[in-house]
């Protein structure tokens, strides 16, 4: 039977760059700890900047920062104010030098995060889970996904017992590790519980010639066929009526001599 895998993580190093960048030996474990500081207090302070991913790398004096948004406006502030105050709550964590870098994501709906943000959102003000989830497979299909799956758990429209709904259209491949999978989970906090949103979206296979990439073209055969170099092919092999002819005149010969 088959286990569930993070699509992230599972293509990590082949098609998929680490979230965070940064080795320790023995600091491991509290710069682990920080980064997870970070991520709160980024998700706290930008709660309304539609963020989707954050990247963090780490430098011997320095701590560089990369946030993904949709509203790169609501990031930067009025007159980088906003910047300004996460540089400085990011540099108290870390008590080294913070280097922040926002990019945008140009095509919001085909982000899985910001996806389940905006059904959470839908939740949250008491819209109908079956129609928030087809008016997002819908916007997400319309802007050129090849596949997405959107599942909903918890006690939705307020019933008693929880249960999951969900649906699909396309195609979700995630068993090919050169499928583009966007993965997210957002939970929606309503007046009855928490309610898990997961998205799944697929958009198409991705052949980089970065390295990790997957294999673009056919292996190169480097051994020999099986049977190796006495296997002959029939153009190649003398006809039988040949060598009896030849056989008998090498006889002829030897007993001429003799």
């Amino acid at each position: 039977m088959g286990h569930k895998v993070h699509p992230y993580g599972f293509r990590i190093g082949v098609i998929k760059p680490w979230l965070a960048k940064w080795y320790a030996d023995r600091d491991y474990a509290t710069l682990l700890q920080e980064d997870m500081r970070i991520r709160q207090l980024v998700a706290k302070q930008l709660a309304n900047a539609s963020v989707s991913q954050l990247e963090i790398e780490r430098g011997i004096n320095h701590v560089t920062v990369t946030v993904h948004s949709a509203k790169p406006g609501i990031v930067i502030g009025k007159g980088g104010a906003n910047v300004e105050l996460l540089r400085t709550s990011v540099g108290k964590l870390t008590d080294k030098k913070v280097k922040l870098e926002i990019k945008e994501i140009l095509q919001p709906e085909l982000d899985a995060v910001l996806v389940a943000q905006n059904v959470a959102g839908q939740l949250e003000r008491r819209i109908a889970f079956r129609k928030a989830i087809k008016q997002s497979i819908q916007r997400t299909i319309k802007a050129g996904a090849k596949g997405v799956k959107v599942q909903v758990s918890g006690r939705l429209g307020g019933s008693e017992m929880s249960r999951t709904e969900w649906d699909r259209e396309g195609r979700i491949p995630l068993g090919t590790l050169r499928a583009d999978i966007s993965y997210g989970v957002v939970h929606a906090r309503t007046t009855y519980g928490r309610i898990g949103v997961k998205v799944w979206i697929y958009r198409g296979e991705q052949l980089g010639d970065r390295p990790g990439s997957a294999r673009t073209e056919p292996r190169e055969r480097t051994r020999p066929a099986r049977g190796g170099a006495r296997r002959t092919s029939s153009a190649t092999r003398e006809p039988a009526a040949s060598r009896e002819t030849v056989s008998a005149a090498e006889s002829a010969t030897s007993r001429g001599e003799a």
